[in-house]
């Protein structure tokens, strides 16, 4: 927690209680439905909060953007957006149900008014989004062929609307065919050696007509 403040220097009272108190409500619903790994659990604040704000550091959404984060397990890195951007819209979806029930209950147990989150598949998805964000749930070229028309038209922002995906290690192979992919090295941000090797992939994507 002490990270998230130090990094985050700017956050509200509210903000402060809301991130202090992930630890005990995780840690109460992990106890009931396993949605992170036992050994991650002490580390939540590192390796599952500050990680997904590292979304934040390369994006400041402003207020009324539309976020879409797929396959967000037990909501990263939507609920710590969330969190940081109140007056951004996040859908929350997953395939698991259990993990969907764990994510409306954190939501609920912060009082957060702007997360919306559904069992759902990627590909069912009918809305557009000016973002959509992930944290590795598969190779982008399949992430892609899942999201690549679920895009907004209007661009509010100076990076253009497309993905933003946090991922680890060397991605060139991964990323071969996306030529517009940018990396940005989430070192630059945090120093804790957890991040030595972890990116945020920023891909324009054209809006579909």
């Amino acid at each position: 927690m002490h990270d998230i403040v130090k990094y985050f220097p700017n956050l509200t009272d509210n903000q402060i209680e809301q991130f202090q108190k992930l630890e005990g409500l995780y840690k109460d619903w992990n106890a009931k439905i396993n949605v992170i790994s036992r050994k991650d659990i002490d580390e939540l604040y590192t390796k599952h909060v500050l990680h997904s704000l590292g979304i934040a550091k390369i994006m400041e959404f402003k207020p009324g953007t539309k976020i879409l984060d797929v396959g967000t397990g037990g909501g990263f890195p939507g609920i710590p957006l969330a969190i940081l951007y109140p007056e951004v819209d996040f859908y929350l979806i997953d395939v698991i149900a259990k993990k969907i029930r764990v994510v409306n209950e954190v939501a609920k147990g912060l009082g957060l008014q702007n997360v919306k989150a559904e069992q759902m598949r990627a590909e069912n998805v009918k809305e557009e989004f000016d973002f959509i964000v992930s944290r590795a749930v598969t190779n982008m070229p399949d992430f892609y062929s899942w999201v690549k028309d679920k895009i907004a038209k209007k661009q509010n922002h100076e990076l253009k609307n497309g993905i933003l995906y946090l991922k680890g290690g060397d991605l060139t192979e991964e990323l071969k065919d996306f030529p517009k992919a940018t990396e940005y090295n989430l070192s630059d941000f945090f120093q804790d050696e957890f991040f030595e090797t972890k990116k945020v992939v920023h891909l324009p994507l054209k809006y579909k007509v």
